[in-house]
């Protein structure tokens, strides 16, 4: 059996993970990345292909005829033409919910972030602020509580869920737009524009699609408070990144915290770049070490379980 891992520096940049634990179940070629158009020569003979986002199209399947299992570092396959594999029965299986806590805490330290401003405070401290102070307590940034602040969750997958959970143990008020209302939820569901409007955060968590694209444009940003601020952690492309760059220039909304942006890495020409009031990581809210050995030991099992005759999280 051989396999290849495409893009293994996804998965680890200081090689805190190992990718040796594939070696039970054959022989493994791995490549740190691999560019789209080389997909095809490094799968080669290959049963069984590991990636995140390295593109597997019908083209790159018909040159590995050997190709039986793709397997993604992923809970999203869009980049494999899973209608092209199943009708070759070729098994597409991803990689979901795996990293549901880690990202919720990435929401909340953006949300305490901002009211508790950990960072200007550091800062100060620092720059010998507190040292000169006259008082024993030096506040000249304003902080605030979160209880009784409105939570509005565009998405209510298995983050979403999570996220209201959280901010309902901190007593903030939970508001929820979602396609399908569940039934026998606590939270109050609504329409976009009423959760855009009564936000004090508002925080995606839906996946991108034709629905959701641009789903935060001029019109839902004017909806909001001048106090609001916006959190994306689900996909760069829900956003108008050129809309959201005039909303924060011109004090319609207080401020924005980014984990995704529309093109990744991070387009140096993108709108967002330096804008005081927003506040961008590097795609790294599902990367916590813990949430990264998840989703290892998923792909492990899927591998087994396909080569069991037992297949899981099969997408295709």
């Amino acid at each position: 059996m051989h396999i290849v891992i495409l893009d293994w520096k996804t998965m680890t940049m200081n090689y805190d993970l190992d990718y040796k634990c594939f070696e039970d179940f054959g022989c493994v070629s791995c490549y740190d990345f691999t560019p789209n158009e080389l997909a095809a020569q490094r799968i080669g003979d290959a049963d069984i292909v590991l990636c995140n986002k390295v593109r597997i199209t019908s083209d790159v399947m018909t040159l590995c005829p050997n190709l039986k299992f793709i397997g993604l570092f992923a809970t999203g396959f869009n980049n494999v033409d899973t209608k092209f594999a199943a009708s070759n029965n070729i098994a597409v299986c991803n990689a979901g919910e795996y990293s549901t806590m880690a990202v919720a805490q990435h929401v909340f330290a953006f949300i305490l972030s901002h009211y508790s401003k950990i960072s200007a405070y550091n800062n100060a401290v620092q720059n010998n602020e507190w040292i000169n102070s006259p008082a024993f307590s030096y506040f000249p940034f304003d902080t605030h509580e979160i209880c009784g602040k409105t939570l509005s969750i565009i998405g209510f997958g298995s983050i979403g869920k999570t996220v209201a959970r959280i901010g309902n143990a901190f007593g903030m008020n939970i508001l929820i737009n979602t396609r399908t209302v569940p039934e026998n939820s606590p939270y109050t569901f609504t329409d976009k524009l009423t959760a855009a409007k009564k936000a004090d955060i508002l925080s995606l968590h839906c996946p991108l699609t034709e629905k959701t694209s641009g789903l935060v444009n001029s019109q839902l940003l004017s909806a909001m408070k001048p106090s609001a601020i916006l959190i994306n952690t689900s996909r760069g492309g829900t956003v108008v990144e050129s809309d959201l760059a005039h909303a924060l220039c011109n004090n319609i909304i207080s401020a924005a915290y980014l984990d995704v942006l529309n093109d990744e890495p991070m387009n140096s020409s993108t709108p967002l770049k330096n804008i005081k009031n927003c506040f961008i990581t590097p795609h790294v809210a599902w990367a916590a070490l813990e949430t990264r050995k998840r989703l290892l030991d998923i792909v492990y099992s899927n591998v087994h379980g396909f080569l069991s005759g037992n297949i899981k999280n099969k997408v295709n």
